[in-house]
């Protein structure tokens, strides 16, 4: 099974040039078609297996409920403890506006280079109601933070979460084959970690251990991917290595450890990954980087660099191309085309 997909849209001459590609002169097509064209057979191709997802149809939890009445079109859960890890964590979850379910699920997890940052304050929270009126449960994932809890707290956290959404999901009316995942920044670093490493990485620790962390589909925002790389390990000696790692002096096996890329495989799920091409906080190489090693290894993989664009997709010379809109659209359109079957 060839699930490789290659997409580009839109992009700088640089990375162009970088591929091999001419520079488009057309218009940027319309989001949701591009995703639509690009993903749909991959879709379609997918199984259960391939997707390395449960097959079974969830139970009735035996863990405390979440719901006392099934839950409503429309409705918003707040500060809903998934998992205690040292301390609960919270997650704001988010119903669909239409539909009767099980439907399809999503976590976002936040920025603040691991240390910083609010699920209450992210940029995310810009893609929820496009997300909601798609018929996606999201869930907004709050975890532990450096220095006070240095790296793997924060990925143990995220499996958790996912977990906890499964154990769930039958209480929530949610879809546990359809489940995907965004972030942003260092939230975009976790999601990748969460996309691609699988049990043997040892960070499914905790609660509700016999359900699966893993996903289906995963949209990286300017996430950083390799921690080794020459160019982002002087940025992170600037503000100490020791907030992520709790040490001064990490060793070369512990970047690799918290590098997305290492954990590179063929059975990773598809990935969008979205950055500013003027990004002067996360090097756009280190998109780059992920974008080629997914492809590599033949996974489906789409790149959307944004023009004037910087960290966080502010306007950096000029108005943003796409639009923060259209970005959302984006989003929408891939996990339209990977976690809703195929008609």
């Amino acid at each position: 099974m060839n699930k490789r997909v290659f997409l580009v849209i839109p992009i700088a001459t640089l990375l162009f040039s970088a591929c091999g590609l001419a520079q488009p002169s057309t218009p940027t097509p319309d989001p949701a078609l591009v995703m639509t064209q690009a993903f749909a057979t991959v879709n379609a191709s997918f199984t259960q297996t391939a997707l390395a997802a449960p097959t079974a149809t969830p139970t009735a939890t035996p863990y405390p409920t979440v719901l006392a009445a099934p839950p409503t079109t429309g409705m918003d859960l707040k500060d809903v403890t998934y998992c205690t890890n040292d301390i609960p964590l919270k997650m704001d979850i988010y119903f669909p506006d239409a539909g009767s379910g099980p439907w399809p699920a999503l976590l976002y997890f936040h920025g603040g280079i691991w240390m910083l940052g609010d699920k209450d304050k992210a940029i995310g929270l810009k893609d929820i109601p496009a997300l909601r009126a798609a018929g996606y449960v999201v869930a907004n994932v709050e975890y532990r933070q450096a220095p006070e809890y240095p790296f793997p707290a924060m990925i143990i956290d995220a499996k958790c979460a996912v977990r906890f959404l499964r154990a769930h999901a039958l209480e929530l009316n949610i879809d546990s084959n359809h489940i995907g995942a965004w972030g942003s920044s260092s939230g975009g670093h976790l999601v990748s970690l969460l996309g691609l490493a699988s049990e043997s990485a040892g960070w499914d620790t905790g609660e509700y251990i016999n359900e699966s962390s893993k996903l289906q589909a995963v949209t990286d925002m300017f996430g950083p991917t390799d921690l080794t790389d020459p160019a982002y390990t002087t940025r992170m000696e600037k503000i100490g290595y020791f907030v992520l790692f709790g040490v001064k002096d990490p060793s070369i096996d512990l970047l690799k450890s918290a590098s997305p890329i290492t954990y590179v495989s063929s059975s990773a799920p598809p990935f969008l990954i979205i950055q500013g091409e003027k990004d002067k906080v996360v090097d756009l190489q280190q998109s780059q980087k992920l974008y080629q090693s997914l492809q590599s290894a033949g996974v489906a993989t789409a790149f959307v660099a944004v023009s004037n664009a910087g960290h966080n997709f502010e306007a950096t010379g000029g108005a943003i191309s796409p639009t923060r809109e259209e970005i959302t659209q984006y989003m929408v359109a891939f996990f339209d085309a990977l976690l809703k079957p195929a008609p």
